[in-house]
């Protein structure tokens, strides 16, 4: 399967969530890819929208390669055969480093708003894609600290096997595109893969709250 870009995605993924429409939710884009996609179920599924914000922690000798992610409170999600060959010392700063970044973001796209709570509401989960796993796994972990009534994992592609690592931790997962043969990044997918900006996120919830 080929999506046009993430808006269309997000469309497809409304669909197949269409049984959670007008019920209680909300919708936990990461981003900032996510956002574009969580945007669409927003409308589509009249539900509010929120942000949960994983930070990948990258190897100090290869920051590309993720060895851990964080989001603004839950606990850390490492690589643990990685996390042993690394200095303790180091990855506490660097853990410090992006939960304080994770926090600084939430700021920067949703200003002095407070977390939704989620008491007897479903949180639907959504990014435009899993590859690892790793700062989606963050993510989940952070929602079920906050005690929803169910969470659904929503995803318009990833590899079976990373999926299979995240279903036990969540009630539902609707996804697109479950691949046994994952073409090795998301953006394969994707004919328009454009990356989104931090300005584009603070404009898409903007329009959001306004009705846009």
């Amino acid at each position: 399967m080929l999506f046009k870009n993430r808006t269309e995605a997000g469309k497809q993924l409304a669909q197949a969530l269409k049984h959670y429409r007008g019920k209680p939710g909300v919708i936990f884009p990461l981003p900032r890819g996510g956002v574009t996609l969580g945007v669409e179920l927003a409308r589509s599924l009249e539900m509010p929208i929120d942000l949960v914000i994983p930070r990948k922690i990258g190897h100090p000798t290869n920051p590309e390669y993720a060895i851990c992610a964080v989001t603004e409170t839950g606990d850390p999600v490492c690589n643990r055969w990685e996390k042993e060959r690394v200095d303790p010392e180091w990855l506490h700063q660097a853990i410090e480093t992006e939960r304080r970044a994770a926090r600084s973001r939430r700021e920067r796209f949703l200003g002095d708003k407070q977390p939704l709570p989620l008491e007897c509401k479903t949180a639907v989960i959504v990014d435009d894609g899993i590859a690892t796993g790793l700062t989606m796994r963050a993510a989940i972990l952070e929602i079920k600290d906050r005690h929803p009534a169910r969470i659904v994992l929503a995803i318009p592609v990833a590899p079976a096997d990373s999926v299979a690592e995240l279903e036990p931790l969540v009630d539902e997962v609707v996804g697109l595109e479950i691949s046994d043969s994952f073409l090795g990044s998301v953006g394969a997918y994707y004919s328009d893969f454009t990356q989104v900006s931090d300005n584009q996120v603070v404009d898409m919830l903007r329009m959001l709250d306004s009705g846009r």
